[in-house]
C-alpha cells in the first residue's frame, strides 16, 4: 500500500480520523477480501484527489476488531465517511469511484 492513504488501526483511529479537524473516510478490509482488492485502488486514488481535504484511512478488520465492532461493520468492504468527528454515511461492498467521489464531494 503506498499512496496517501493512512492505515488506523484499534488505538489511532479516534485521533487520525475522528480528531482529525476535516472529513474522512475509513476503508475497512481485510488481506483475504476478494472485493476488497477491487476497492482498495479506488480509495488509494481518492487519498491523492482529496490530498489536504480528506483523510483516507485504511483499518485490517482482522487486527482492529474493536474498532470494526464499534462501527457494526459486518461485511467487508465497508466505508464509513465521517464530517465533524461523526459518522455521517456508509457503503458497504464493491462500489464504483463514482459513488465513493459523490459521498466525498456530500462531506465537502
Amino acid at each position: 500500500m503506498g499512496g496517501k492513504a493512512i492505515v488506523v488501526d484499534d488505538k489511532t483511529f479516534d485521533e487520525k480520523i475522528l480528531q482529525a479537524g476535516k472529513p474522512a473516510i475509513v476503508d475497512f478490509w481485510a488481506v483475504w477480501c476478494g472485493p476488497c482488492r477491487i476497492v482498495g485502488p479506488i480509495v488509494e486514488e481518492l487519498a491523492e484527489e482529496y490530498d489536504g481535504k480528506v483523510v483516507v484511512g485504511k483499518l485490517d478488520v482482522d487486527s482492529s476488531r474493536n474498532t470494526a465492532i464499534k462501527f457494526g461493520i459486518q461485511a467487508i468492504p465497508t466505508l464509513l465517511f465521517f464530517k465533524d468527528g461523526q459518522l455521517a454515511d456508509r457503503v458497504i461492498g464493491a462500489v464504483d469511484k463514482r459513488t465513493i467521489k459523490a459521498k466525498l464531494d456530500a462531506l465537502l
